[in-house]
């Protein structure tokens, strides 16, 4: 899978959305308010009802200022998630201490901010959030205001039945806290496991349909093209070698065959068929991807060195599409030069395309090897070309095809912005892997 596919599904699923929180608390803040007014009016038990409800108060003020400060949509960092449900506990565990502690039996809702916590935080996080509860309980259970009970009347519960609470709060933490978490994990785990999935079947089921274009427009596009490089030919006989038009006349007909190259290449990428050189070295495989790119005026260096034999691998017109894309882009937004490094160990071989253009924007470089990623212009791609005269129109699908079929390969891509400046692009493969290709 790619390193950057825009949202990073494992650093989302240990975020907690402001939404939720607050949905939860005001819910606790109905429950507190509706519990504290019905013992205090309800029953006519005497309690200290002005500080309740100011603890109350604090909760509606912090789901207040949450919602002020964040979008409902807005995902809390653990850090700030672990503090918030902190304050949940503290704030039960003074309306306890108030109302009469673990003799209280609303105490067993202590457990709630930690069951929240295990559903989504880390689990070290969950574990200081228990702690946290189990040294407030344990005080608790020693320190709190009366029970509101009848005018004139004391209810006192023997130490031992407080002890019992105590542990049955302990061991309920303990509990639905691994419990929660274990079947969190898995879910998180079978999402992370079916987005994966679908992301390799949508990029397959993209590629398969523009296999199919290729294939299309190389059939379609073969017939003008020839009439094009005849009547390039004639043209070129007319005018004779002494000609002005002659050297752009010469040009216009490379470029036909360059031409009649691709489209070659593009009815094939879906096959296997080498042709008559099967292998390639190392070194071979980069010269045939740069050359072509060798016509412009950016110098292209390419250095070779690793340890031991240089790897050799099958000729696959596929991956020398995606290496030869990847190449053209860097030449076409360099501004001085593009150099290709390409080393090798007993495990990897690894290839690097390094340019010093301006390099890639943070939410495109996020993004990268998507479909349709870009739209029209090489500013909205987030690179500038080298030249304002250069046809910068797309669709975005490069580097989505080139990315596809290096992968295809069995390599792993990587796209990053160069130390210093400039956009670099790496590609790995297990060099088993590589040699077996």
């Amino acid at each position: 899978m790619a390193k950057a596919e825009g949202i990073d599904m494992e650093h989302d699923a240990h975020r907690l959305k402001v939404d939720t929180l607050v949905r939860l608390r005001w819910l606790a803040v109905i429950g507190q308010s509706a519990a504290v007014a019905g013992v205090q009016f309800g029953l006519d038990y005497a309690l200290p009802f002005g500080a309740c409800f100011g603890v109350i108060a604090c909760s509606a003020l912090l789901n207040i200022i949450l919602r002020i400060r964040y979008p409902a949509s807005a995902r809390l960092d653990p850090w700030l998630a672990s503090l918030i449900l902190g304050y949940d506990v503290l704030q039960l565990s003074v309306l306890l201490f108030l109302t009469g502690g673990l003799q209280n039996p609303f105490s067993l809702l202590v457990l709630a901010p930690v069951m929240i916590s295990a559903t989504v935080l880390p689990p070290w996080r969950t574990l200081l959030l228990g702690a946290f509860a189990l040294a407030l309980t344990t005080g608790l259970a020693f320190f709190h205001l009366p029970l509101p009970w009848v005018s004139g009347e004391t209810l006192s519960l023997p130490l031992p039945y407080i002890i019992g609470i105590w542990f049955a709060i302990q061991l309920g933490l303990g509990f639905t806290g691994v419990y929660t978490w274990r079947v969190a994990d898995e879910a998180r785990q079978l999402a992370h496991a079916l987005s994966a999935t679908e992301l390799v079947l949508e990029r397959e089921q993209h590629l398969w349909q523009l296999d199919g274009l290729a294939a299309a427009a190389a059939h379609e596009l073969g017939t003008p093209l020839a009439t094009i490089a005849l009547v390039v030919r004639e043209l070129d006989r007319a005018a004779g070698p002494d000609h002005p038009m002659a050297e752009d006349l010469a040009l216009l007909r490379e470029q036909v065959g360059r031409c009649r190259e691709i489209l070659a290449t593009l009815t094939s990428l879906g096959t296997n068929d080498a042709g008559p050189l099967g292998h390639l070295t190392l070194s071979h495989l980069i010269e045939e991807v740069a050359g072509p790119q060798r016509g412009f005026e950016v110098p292209i260096t390419i250095t070779c060195k690793g340890e031991g034999r240089e790897p050799v691998t099958a000729r696959n017109p596929g991956l020398l599409y995606g290496l030869g894309n990847i190449v053209d882009n860097a030449v076409d937004f360099a501004r001085r030069q593009v150099t290709i490094e390409a080393h090798w160990t007993a495990d990897t071989v690894t290839l690097a395309v390094r340019d010093d253009g301006p390099g890639f924007t943070p939410d495109i470089l996020l993004r990268l090897g998507e479909p349709y990623v870009t739209s029209r212009g090489a500013e909205r791609r987030g690179i500038v070309r080298r030249s304002h005269d250069d046809n910068a129109d797309g669709h975005g699908l490069g580097v989505f095809i080139a990315k596809t079929l290096i992968e295809r390969s069995g390599a792993e891509v990587t796209w990053t912005n160069a130390p210093g400046e400039g956009a670099l692009v790496q590609v790995v493969w297990p060099r088993q892997v590589f040699e077996a290709e």
